[in-house]
Parts: C-alpha cells; structure tokens; sequence
C-alpha cells in the first residue's frame, strides 16, 4: 500500500525540494500529495553547570516574528556526522563548546507536508569558543540574542506559548525530563 507510482519535482534549493507525488492509496485509487523533502537539521539544549539552557531570540522571515528557539541549523555539509553538525551550530549560534553529548530526541517538525526530521542533542560540560575561533554571523543572525534561562523557567516558557517553536519546545521538555529522571 501507498506506493508512490510518480514523482514530480517542482523546486530545487540548498535546503528543500518541493515534489507533488501520485500515491497508489490501499483502495487502488491513486492521489496527488505535495510535500517538502528537507536536508534535515540539528539543535542543541545547551545546559550549563546551573542548569540555565541557552535559548537564541532569532528574527524568522517566514513568521515574521522573534521567536525563541534553541542553537540549530541545517545538515548542509556532506559527510558531516550529526554530533558533529550540532556541536558546529552550537559554536556558530552561542559561541559555546561541549565536553559532553547525547542524542535528545528526533522530531518531524510538520510530517503533514514535510519529511524534515531534527535531532535534537543535550550538551553539557560547556565552555566558550575562544574569541578568535568565533563564527562572524551575518544577515539575521547578525541580531541573533543568546539568553541563559534557568530549565524551569524555559518550561514554564513553553507551557505559556512565549517558546512556540515546535523544536524548542521538545527539546526543554525533553531536558527537564531528562534531568528529572537523573539522566
């Protein structure tokens, strides 16, 4: 059931692809379902030794709002294992290092019309990216805010709707979680 007899592919970037797929639905009838086939992506839920996690106020263009969030980005660069991809997006986005890793969660972020999976790692025994290793970030990164919120307090930002970035929010509740279950 629900084989996809053709695929149509309609935009091609850096980070998606927009295809319209024929699916062959259990009955035999066949339908058209669009969706984004995404690179995939990486966050971080960076606590430190105060248990406050690293929270980035970012501008997102396609909400058209700050949101809070937590150090992520794109698996854009080939060969590049996934720790690896987070403890680089931790270093671009907080200017922070880990001594320490684990694998959080895995999100499908919109499975409704997108494959887009993000893993979400813990990093813990942090340190600061010495000052001449630092990423120089541009466009609305330039802005990008990074704030130390005590994990209970991020929860209690999730539960009020002020984090409503579905990644960030798995990812504190997930820490809180963890931690609450002595890790």
């Amino acid at each position: 059931p629900y084989e996809v007899r053709q695929r149509t592919e309609w935009l091609r970037n850096k980070v998606f692809t927009i295809v319209t797929d024929e699916v062959v639905m259990p009955d035999g009838s066949v339908a058209e379902r669009d969706y984004m086939v995404h690179v995939g992506a990486v966050g971080v839920v960076a606590l430190d030794h105060e248990g406050r996690v690293a929270l980035v106020h970012q501008y997102r263009p396609a909400v058209g709002k700050h949101l809070w969030e937590l150090p992520a980005g794109l698996i854009d660069v080939e060969g590049e294992a996934l720790v690896d991809a987070a403890a680089r997006e931790l270093a671009e986005e907080a200017d922070l290092a880990a001594a320490r890793w684990d694998l959080l969660a895995e999100v499908l972020t919109s499975p409704g019309c997108s494959n887009e999976m993000i893993r979400l790692f813990l990093a813990r025994e942090l340190s600061p990216v010495p000052e001449e290793h630092r990423h120089t970030r541009t466009q609305e990164e330039a802005e990008l805010e990074v704030s130390w919120v005590p994990l209970d307090e991020a929860v209690s930002m999730v539960l009020s709707g002020e984090i409503a970035n579905a990644a960030a929010m798995v990812g504190v509740l997930g820490a809180a979680q963890a931690r609450d279950r002595d890790w």
